[in-house]
């Protein structure tokens, strides 16, 4: 399904894309890594000299929505360099073959890319009964999986069912359902969660590891940095409307045709860390509390029973203390008859964390 003597620019030049083109991707790509434009040189010799990462997709139990964002990005050159920029060797979901000749193809990848190839694992494996809830080529899919790992390189472990578990995974979990790094403890994973992630996170992962030759810096989860360190909070573009106090109190209210916080319907963009609020979807055009429904928190470890995705949050770190939303939205919103106490609570609360003496008098507002 491919030659991996061949580079990623080799192959998208075949396909008519212009090195103009070319050097914008690797420029949208450094910044996306939120590195110098100089580092556009960097990447751009490394998709051009070094060969395509031979990669082995698995999938266990799963909805295939990775797979589905991973072919389906918005950006009109990724669309097409998503498949480029690897040798998807085997992936039984958009392979031509299937069956004996499916698992054929498997094991002579496994032979000739030994120790080099990466394992990208979709969904996860039920433990239970011997692992007979996901039969994959007429043995259970966590033998495959263990098999498999033996002679990976590396292992990425595409969205929240192979990082945490997911849906399979949540209470009883009559299944055993695991998340990878339960079954697979002697190689590196690297854990992309979302559900499904973000195409454009996916594609930057592999452009890093051709880049460097290494795998990015993860959080102490095993996720890239350089795309799960900030909230979804954090760059949201309602966040104004959250610190003064603004909120969506029920659906489709005069404050929700308004683009007020939709903190209090129970958002968990507060608590969840993704670029979703960076990069979006579509393109850059759109994401989940732009369409007007709060964050579920689908990139966090056990999402699905943490409660509600409809119950408000009541103990989020705001502003470098020990605060909650309700606590700042009720000051803010004038609970004691200050209706213009918004901006001096959030001065307040963050002169607080500088001083060693916490008393009031001290905190002056500006």
């Amino acid at each position: 399904m491919g030659d991996a003597a061949e580079t990623f620019y080799s192959v998208i030049r075949r396909q008519g894309v212009t090195r103009r083109s070319f050097h914008k991707l690797c420029s949208l790509t450094a910044a996306s890594f939120g590195l110098s434009p100089l580092t556009t040189s960097i990447i751009a010799h490394a998709l051009e000299t070094k060969p395509r990462v031979p990669v082995i997709w698995l999938h266990g139990l799963e909805c295939t929505c990775c797979s589905e964002s991973f072919i389906r990005s918005a950006h009109p050159l990724i669309k097409d360099a998503l498949l480029s920029m690897i040798s998807l060797d085997y992936d039984d979901t958009i392979m031509a073959a299937a069956g004996h000749q499916a698992e054929a193809i498997l094991e002579e990848t496994r032979a000739k890319y030994k120790g080099r190839y990466v394992l990208a694992v979709e969904g996860n494996p039920p433990l239970n009964e011997g692992g007979m809830f996901c039969i994959d080529g007429g043995k259970p899919f966590v033998e495959k999986l263990r098999s498999m790992a033996e002679d990976a390189m590396a292992i990425i472990a595409w969205g929240t069912c192979a990082s945490s578990g997911c849906v399979q995974a949540a209470k009883p979990n009559p299944t055993g359902a695991a998340p990878i790094d339960k079954v697979i403890t002697n190689k590196p994973i690297i854990k992309v969660p979302g559900c499904p992630p973000i195409a454009e996170v996916m594609s930057g992962l592999v452009t890093f590891m051709i880049t460097f030759g290494k795998l990015p810096e993860l959080d102490r989860q095993g996720r890239p940095l350089m795309f799960y360190s900030e909230r979804i909070h954090d760059k949201c573009y309602r966040r104004s409307h959250f610190d003064a106090g603004q909120f969506v109190e029920e659906w489709d209210d005069a404050h929700a045709r308004k683009g007020y916080c939709l903190y209090k319907m129970g958002c968990k963009g507060p608590t969840t860390y993704n670029a979703c609020s960076a990069l979006r979807w579509n393109g850059g055009l759109s994401f989940p509390i732009q369409s007007g429904h709060g964050c579920l928190g689908c990139s966090e470890d056990g999402f699905w029973d943490k409660g509600s995705f409809y119950d408000r949050l009541t103990t989020i770190k705001q502003f470098g203390i020990e605060a909650n939303a309700d606590q700042i939205g009720m000051t803010a919103a004038g609970v004691v008859g200050l209706t213009v106490a918004a901006h001096a609570a959030v001065t307040a609360v963050k002169q607080l964390t500088r001083k060693s003496d916490h008393s009031p008098d001290k905190v002056k507002p500006s």
